[in-house]
């Protein structure tokens, strides 16, 4: 689990750069997702290790990150949409693509997460 963890944080720092770029540059808040990412692969890369504690510590860590990662980001791509709709306005489609793909790569990786933990305790890891 703490190698599928570096995937998806190399897969949020991109789309925290992308979103930087694609955004020209002008908005430093598109870069969140890059650090959810990189808080994702330190804690992930922490997690390689034979010890078993450590192990289970720094994978506890990364699904808390994430959980809250998707917590707060759907809590934000929702509060701007109906923001901009109450202006009558249209929501920037960027930032909210932008939003939604940082919420589904979070909900997907908490869901891994937490079925990895019920198998390992299914096992007799734990």
């Amino acid at each position: 689990m703490a190698k599928l963890t570096l995937v998806f944080a190399v897969l949020l720092v991109a789309l925290g750069l992308v979103g930087y770029v694609g955004t020209g540059s002008l908005h430093p808040t598109a870069l969140i997702p890059a650090w959810i990412g990189l808080a994702l692969g330190v804690f992930g890369f922490l997690a390689i290790s034979p010890n078993e504690g450590r192990r289970k510590l720094f994978m506890h860590i990364n699904v808390t990150i994430g959980l809250l990662g998707f917590l707060g980001g759907t809590v934000e791509a929702t509060r701007g949409y109906v923001h901009a709709k109450s202006l009558g306005l249209e929501p920037d489609h960027i930032a909210l693509a932008a939003k939604v793909t940082l919420d589904v790569l979070l909900l997907v990786y908490v869901i891994l997460c937490v079925r990895s933990f019920i198998a390992a305790r299914r096992s007799g890891k734990v």
